[in-house]
């Protein structure tokens, strides 16, 4: 089965629900959108796992990503694998450097995962083609929302920035940090 890369770009309060989002995932090779229906604290998660916020104590997400790390385990990949009555189904490709485990997983849930851990997101061509929207569809057809955000990972060289930003301040252990992810975002890039 092909599968075709994918990022988050947007998320948007829906119409219909107070408490429902719709994030828009980008596959830019296709030139397509989709679309996923996800809660509100889902929807939190992303966006604090994009932009890295932290809250005061571990959220579900962050202690999933702290388990994983303190036991040196590596999500490979995140894999939507069918979309079925509305529902999207996806898999967590983890490894802990001798073998891989694939868990099913929400959606939602693996893309947070999966920013935390700078991981791709692939999408199966099937689903994309059942699923999939011009870009700006969607968005261009609700109406404006103080709601909307934006998505966007920072790029190696704002985050190369940013180090020498830590540095210069003496945050040696953001620093590391910064430094970390750029090291997983370059062999992501490799692979």
């Amino acid at each position: 089965m092909e599968y075709i890369e994918v990022y988050p770009l947007q998320i948007t309060q829906t119409m219909s629900e107070s408490n429902s989002y719709i994030m828009l995932l980008d596959a830019p090779s296709r030139n397509s959108q989709v679309p996923v229906l996800i809660g509100e604290a889902e929807a939190q998660a992303v966006i604090m796992a994009v932009e890295q916020r932290k809250a005061r104590r571990p959220l579900t997400h962050n202690l999933m990503n702290n388990i994983m790390e303190e036991f040196m385990l590596t999500l490979q990949q995140v894999t939507i694998d069918r979309f079925e009555e509305g529902i999207f189904y996806s898999t967590l490709y983890i490894s802990d450097g001798f073998s891989e485990k694939r868990i099913d997983s929400r959606t939602s849930d693996a893309i947070v995962l999966a920013v935390m851990q700078q991981a791709p997101v692939r999408i199966a061509s099937t689903v994309l083609e059942e699923t999939c929207m011009e870009p700006g569809a969607l968005i261009d057809n609700l109406p404006a929302s103080k709601r909307d955000h934006t998505l966007s990972s920072p790029t190696i060289e704002e985050l190369e920035e940013m180090l020498r930003d830590c540095e210069e301040r003496e945050d040696y252990e953001q620093a590391q940090q910064i430094l970390d992810r750029i090291e997983k975002m370059k062999k992501n890039h490799l692979q």
